[in-house]
């Protein structure tokens, strides 16, 4: 899931896995698809903020080397590899 950060300009994505993964990592447009670290948190998610524009922007996690749309953000586009992106869109 994804959604404004406290600072201006960023967007901070969360991740809720259901069993406890040894590295979970963002990837998508804004960062030309290369893999981004995600911090794990008290509760057992993990997260990243990215400074975004306005504008939409495909993204997914990286779960141990598995790449998956966002579980809990349902709304997604097609992408060339017969898979689906989810689909931020920020303003």
């Amino acid at each position: 899931m994804y959604k404004k950060a406290q600072r201006k300009g960023f967007w901070r994505f969360n991740y809720k896995p259901a069993r406890k993964p040894k590295q979970v990592m963002l990837a998508g447009e804004f960062s030309l698809w290369q893999p981004v670290a995600m911090r794990r948190q008290k509760d057992g998610s993990y997260a990243c903020s990215v400074n975004l524009k306005a504008g939409s922007y495909q993204y997914k996690f990286i779960v141990d080397g598995q790449w998956t749309a966002d579980p809990d953000h349902h709304e997604r586009v097609d992408n060339p590899f017969g898979t689906d992106n989810s689909l931020a869109c920020c303003s």
